[in-house]
């Protein structure tokens, strides 16, 4: 599993104790997948960017602590976390009854419906007897492939996983996927927006299953870390009853996808 720091340069860096939490009671270290725009991306200087990004930093500065992002695959966030690689994953994780078997979660800060895409004219659409035979790309350790594989794999339709949305979408322009589910936005954003995106569509309705895509996006934490989730949660609140999260929702979708 590769994982490296970012943003962690400098003397500082010496105070940190690996597989110890809080070595540093001034650092919140923040794990995340950084292939999945508009949440978390990176800039073409390697600079993190996105909504959960931003949301992190926000949270940090409230409770006065200085943020670390580390990078790790999307499949293994949950296991890094347990075993202190960092402090929390903020990476466009939904909290699902599966995984709050093994962490815990801050009440779901915002909700993006799920969907899946394909080549316009296919006249696929989300179903197993439309998909049977046909690949379908998710990524690894996602609710999305939970839901496929809970609703579709059973009934002929492949799924094929990967460990990065761009390589999801790179395989479907090429014609390797006849489809691929992930949230909205990034669809848009991570593709459709793009050029390599213009031949292709959402197909079908939003997907839906709360026992498998969850009741939301949260922010997830090791289940002994009772004092963090704490600080966590108030500084989520105190962002949502200001005004601060709704903000940066209209700034990256144009509309208010905070829970409620």
């Amino acid at each position: 599993m590769n994982w490296k720091m970012i943003c962690f340069a400098g003397a500082a860096s010496f105070a940190f104790t690996i597989g110890v939490a809080h070595a540093d009671s001034q650092t919140l270290r923040f794990g995340v997948e950084a292939s999945y725009p508009p949440f978390e991306s990176k800039t073409p200087a390697g600079t993190l960017e996105g909504f959960d990004i931003d949301i992190g930093n926000a949270v940090c500065e409230r409770v006065k602590m200085k943020c670390v992002w580390v990078e790790n695959s999307f499949d293994g966030l949950i296991a890094a976390l347990q075993a202190r690689k960092f402090d929390a994953i903020n990476s466009a994780m939904n909290i699902t009854a599966k995984r709050k078997q093994a962490i815990d979660f801050t009440p779901p800060v915002y909700v993006m419906p799920i969907q899946m895409i394909a080549k316009r004219g296919s006249h696929l659409e989300p179903t197993p007897a439309s998909l049977k035979d046909k690949r379908v790309g998710v990524l690894q350790g996602s609710t999305q492939e939970d839901y496929v594989r809970k609703h579709w794999a059973s009934a002929g339709v492949q799924v094929v996983t990967y460990q990065s949305q761009d390589q999801i979408f790179a395989d479907l322009s090429a014609g390797r996927l006849d489809g691929a589910v992930q949230e909205v936005q990034t669809a848009i954003d991570g593709f459709l927006a793009k050029p390599e995106g213009k031949d292709f569509d959402f197909a079908g309705a939003p997907l839906t299953d709360p026992s498998t895509l969850g009741e939301g996006t949260g922010i997830g934490l090791r289940k002994d870390d009772a004092a963090l989730k704490a600080k966590v949660v108030a500084a989520l609140d105190s962002l949502k009853k200001d005004g601060t999260l709704s903000q940066l929702s209209q700034k990256y979708f144009k509309r208010d996808i905070i829970a409620k």
